[in-house]
């Protein structure tokens, strides 16, 4: 269990980071609580990862070969620059911060790098975003009209706002334990020490542990800083984060939860004026998931060398 530590403490530093992207929003407009946002993040974290989260360990072994050393120093870089960003309050991209790590110690071994493989996930990692700004911006667009025309009573209105926001937040962390429990545990499947299904239920377990014990930090960042929310549009943008998280995880491509929640946000911002998004923390978390990748890139080719 030692060799899967760093697996295990990456899990809780995306857990503490990400669960702003799930309850970022509505717990910072009022829609739901936050220690009943945090409890059902961390249930259905776990059910999506056991469930489909073996769909994208092929992506995240399929980047170079990965032997168990190099998978442990690869998985350790990725979640000390992951617990850096969290602590500085960036929602920084784990997917990034693993892959970049993955590319480091490969190159310090001197492995092949599936370049096909690699450019898949770029273009991935380009799409998330600018997908979430799409489907954000058309859902507040729509269902604004139905809610305004079907549900004038106001009473009615934050009722069934608030229902909604806790399935669609089930929803989202679902999609959330999906899509993104490959990054923590999908490098031991690569290097024959974990089968498929216990790496699915270490990995999630330690994202639900870090939701429910450092979660806090990156949630303002993500609820307020961005574009101010009310309920609807938090609604909004949990539901675009979670669509996209979906969409990712049958294609088989671990994303950024925080790339897909920022661009939601910026989608609904657009959505209700250009001048509500704050474009310069826009720019600073750009650059806080250009500095992951890189970082962890650096950090896992400077560990290597230093163990071997």
């Amino acid at each position: 269990m030692f060799r899967v530590l760093p697996g295990a403490y990456l899990g809780w530093g995306l857990g503490s980071n990400d669960a702003a992207n799930i309850f970022g929003p509505p717990v910072t407009s009022g829609l739901i609580n936050y220690r009943r946002a945090v409890v059902l993040a961390s249930i259905f974290i776990l059910l999506g990862a056991i469930l489909e989260g073996r769909k994208c360990f092929p992506t995240v072994s399929g980047v170079t070969v990965l032997t168990l050393k190099s998978a442990f120093i690869a998985t350790l870089a990725a979640g000390i620059i992951v617990n850096l960003m969290s602590w500085l309050g960036f929602p920084v991209s784990t997917s990034q911060a693993i892959i970049g790590s993955i590319v480091g110690i490969g190159l310090l071994n001197r492995m092949s790098i599936d370049l096909h493989k690699l450019t898949e996930i770029i273009i991935c990692w380009l799409l998330t975003p600018l997908g979430a700004v799409f489907i954000s911006y058309l859902l507040f667009i729509f269902l604004r009209y139905f809610y305004q025309r079907k549900i004038e009573n106001l009473g009615l209105f934050n009722s069934v706002a608030k229902v909604s926001c806790v399935l669609i937040s089930c929803y989202a962390a679902y999609n959330l334990g999906a899509n993104n429990v490959a990054n923590t545990t999908g490098t031991f499947v690569a290097a024959g020490l974990l089968s498929p299904f216990l790496a699915t239920f270490i990995g999630g377990t330690s994202i639900s542990l870090g939701v429910l014990t450092y979660s806090k930090n990156v949630i303002f960042t993500v609820g307020k800083k961005i574009a101010p929310l009310d309920p609807f549009s938090g609604l909004i943008a949990l539901l675009s984060t979670a669509v996209t998280l979906h969409l990712f995880t049958q294609l088989g491509v671990p994303v950024s939860s925080s790339q897909a929640m920022v661009g939601a946000v910026a989608g609904v911002g657009l959505a209700r004026g250009a001048r509500t998004v704050n474009k310069i923390t826009l720019f600073l978390i750009f650059i806080s998931w250009i500095l992951t990748l890189l970082l962890s890139l650096g950090l896992a080719y400077t560990l290597g060398f230093l163990f071997k």
